[in-house]
């Protein structure tokens, strides 16, 4: 029997190899098309905790009998052999796909094991860290945040694509620029740290609704909510409505005002994308709002490069294909 991988191992084994492997998961999407001389093929979207992959089932093919009874949403193996196409991507040759036992699927619903390991440690991180704010509101606000969304926040995705576009995706980099943010308020005391860290956690929390996963799949629905507002203006309203539970009047009396705190807050969430023509709706306007944007931006970027790596297929010693949205081609970095 061939080797189970999941799709992210997979993609990196058939960068450098034809491999005879098998790979499970949900299917995202299905359907069925026409080439430019008008021959029907299937176009077959597969995900798991860590991966997407996108497979074509022509009409020549065994492949294609066997899509034609299938559905989104459904658990699947398939198995072929899968190499690396410049044009396509991952291919698959003489593929044939099962549906999957229910406790196969309870195996690829709990993510691969490394995967796994690395969310749980990220999400401790980020309850430990936040323990340590010193400022009582934002201090309560985290921690009501992460008792009252903390199961959805643990399987959203930071995005659709380009990055962390996976189930719990979100927390890997709200926890990987956390850590910047603890050591660029480090190299620079004159930030506030605790507004900082707290910005970290919210500035993408309307995510659990634009890129929310179901409990029990992998594929990432439409939300009306999230089409209607987007993250950004969810993420104010989110943080609002959790402000609004604080038992504000025991802190009455301290300075600055819970008004004010509340306002810089938002000020970050509202800010983060850097500027209007990216989707904020203010520019960045305070230091703490700045080192947001640039943590966020660096946190995405280097996991594009890091996924790049991985799965680009490499033209030259040392280069590697485009990986979008990155301006150019991947030059591989300098060895530790």
């Amino acid at each position: 029997m061939s080797e189970l991988l999941d799709i992210a191992a997979l993609k990196q084994v058939a960068l450098h190899q034809r491999i005879s492997a098998r790979v499970h998961g949900q299917i995202d999407a299905l359907q069925q098309k026409v080439t430019s001389s008008q021959k029907p093929f299937y176009e077959l979207s597969l995900v798991d905790g860590g991966g997407k992959l996108t497979l074509r089932a022509w009409s020549d093919s065994p492949s294609f009998a066997q899509c034609a009874a299938l559905k989104s949403g459904q658990f699947v193996e398939i198995e072929g052999e899968f190499s690396h196409n410049g044009s396509f991507g991952l291919d698959a040759k003489g593929w044939t796909v099962r549906l999957l036992t229910d406790e196969e699927k309870d195996e690829v619903l709990i993510g691969p094991v490394a995967l796994r390991e690395k969310q749980a440690t990220d999400y401790a991180y980020l309850v430990d860290t936040l323990a340590t704010l010193r400022e009582p509101r934002l201090k309560a606000l985290t921690a009501l945040f992460l008792a009252e969304y903390g199961e959805r926040f643990r399987r959203t995705a930071a995005a659709r694509n380009y990055h962390h576009a996976r189930r719990g995706g979100l927390v890997e980099h709200v926890a990987g620029m956390m850590r910047a943010a603890v050591a660029i308020a480090g190299a620079y005391p004159h930030l506030h740290r605790d507004l900082l860290l707290a910005g970290v956690l919210f500035h993408d929390c309307g995510k659990l609704w634009e890129n929310a996963m179901p409990e029990n799949g992998f594929t990432m629905a439409y939300d009306e909510l999230g089409e209607m507002l987007g993250h950004i203006t969810i993420g104010i309203e989110l943080a609002n409505a959790l402000w609004r539970k604080l038992p504000l009047e025991d802190w009455r009396t301290e300075e600055p005002s819970s008004e004010e705190v509340r306002r810089h807050l938002l000020h970050l969430i509202a800010s983060h994308h850097g500027s209007m023509e990216f989707g904020s709706p203010v520019d960045p306007k305070t230091p703490e709002a700045w080192a947001l944007h640039y943590i966020d931006n660096l946190d995405a970027k280097l996991e594009m490069f890091a996924k790049g790596y991985e799965t680009a297929a490499q033209i030259a010693p040392r280069i590697f294909e485009r990986v979008r949205p990155l301006p150019g081609n991947l030059v591989a970095p300098l060895p530790l």
